[in-house]
């Protein structure tokens, strides 16, 4: 799996190369006070800096890698995604995205890489998707519990308060055997409101995000991240 993120590298680096006219790719850095994934901290509640690059094309092909620091009390010290897919719009309001979107952890001593194919809707203001394992690593789910039963749903709404300011809420449900093995649990909820605002200077977001699992409490978080051309 390693020989194939290095190859996607390169394929981005290709593109960014010579693109066509109704091609484009982007970058992106940041920084947030506590990387959450599904409402749990990634960073065992610290500081986290990411940044990624994008490929997209005017058909609704788009293709893309992203990394960030993370901290499972380990010897784990950085997850790389790649992910690809297919998003389009049937009128001006409704819209629809499938992806595949793989997990690395190339320092982890366990095999703990994992894939996730999603089908998300959206109209207007309101969103919906469902995410589940397509393949996984031996490591993601204590024995006997299955590597691949894990699936997500996630529901959310954004609305504009002006040209450059936005509120949104958002609710998260993680059910199956992946989710037993790392909480305890047969499956939780997650749950945020945030507000963005954009500015010439980069993305600011302030988010409150809370999960109902046991001895779990509200997170506040900071984040900021600045998209460029390439």
């Amino acid at each position: 799996m390693k020989q194939a993120l290095r190859n996607l590298s390169i394929l981005v680096g290709t593109m960014m190369i010579a693109l066509p006219a109704s091609a484009s790719v982007t970058g992106n850095v940041g920084a947030t006070s506590n990387y959450l994934w599904r409402g749990v901290t990634q960073t065992g509640d610290a500081t986290a800096i990411q940044g990624g690059i994008d490929y997209e094309h005017d058909s609704g092909f788009y293709l893309g890698t992203w990394a960030s620091n993370v901290d499972f009390g380990d010897d784990t010290s950085y997850e790389l995604d790649v992910y690809g897919g297919y998003s389009g719009s049937i009128g001006e309001d409704f819209g629809y995205d499938v992806s595949y979107l793989y997990y690395a952890y190339p320092d982890s001593d366990g095999e703990i890489d994992f894939g996730e194919v999603s089908v998300g809707v959206s109209w207007k203001w309101l969103s919906l998707s469902y995410s589940t394992i397509l393949n996984a690593g031996d490591d993601v789910a204590s024995s006997p519990l299955d590597n691949e039963d894990m699936s997500y749903i996630n529901a959310g709404v954004s609305f504009p308060l002006s040209d450059s300011l936005s509120i949104s809420a958002h609710y998260g449900y993680s059910t199956g055997d992946v989710v037993t093995s790392w909480f305890g649990e047969d499956n939780y909820a997650d749950y945020s409101v945030s507000l963005d605002k954009e500015t010439e200077y980069g993305s600011f977001s302030f988010m409150v995000s809370d999960t109902d699992l046991e001895d779990d409490d509200p997170k506040v978080i900071i984040g900021y991240s600045y998209s460029f051309d390439m």
